[in-house]
């Protein structure tokens, strides 16, 4: 499936709030990514050289504004901190969907509504669930992964602050 544009500009602006945690050399990270990609520069468009998964324990080796070099045994590389935490994630997994919004997955919001979620979201006055979603892919398609990234470098955003 194609990657949505518009979704990605606003989970990177909000990876970056998150991203001011304090990390400090010598300190602790956990991934909180199914896959996180360790990069051979901090930024973006960075090569990936290595890839950990969720939950993993990350030694951070240097702080460069919201990028941080990080390593696990012999893998090493430059990571966006808005793709870590400093707790370990829990490690249970969920019911598939989520209560509120802050909750809920990225795939989670992209799935088909089934009718039976249609007809959940009609019970509790959330009938415009799928209308949303159809406008939010009809809005994708218009912007392209360049114009998202040009944006993004433009206003000083996500991994570019």
């Amino acid at each position: 499936m194609k990657a949505c544009p518009i979704l990605l500009a606003a989970l990177l602006t909000l990876c970056a709030a998150v991203a001011l945690a304090a990390y400090s050399p010598g300190g602790a990270a956990y991934t909180k990514r199914v896959d996180t990609a360790l990069l051979d520069n901090p930024s973006p468009l960075g090569q990936t050289v290595a890839r950990i998964d969720y939950g993993h324990k990350l030694k951070v080796e240097e702080v460069r504004g919201l990028w941080l070099r990080v390593s696990e045994g012999a893998k090493g590389g430059w990571v966006f901190a808005g793709n870590l935490a400093e707790q370990k994630p829990a490690e249970t997994k969920d019911l598939g969907y989520a209560t509120n919004v802050s909750a809920t997955s990225a795939a989670a919001a992209a799935r088909p509504l089934a009718p039976a979620s249609v007809d959940f979201a009609n019970r509790h006055n959330l009938g415009q669930a799928r209308s949303d979603l159809d406008w939010l892919r009809a809005a994708n398609v218009k912007v392209t992964a360049d114009q998202v990234q040009t944006y993004m470098k433009e206003k000083q955003k996500g991994e570019f602050q």
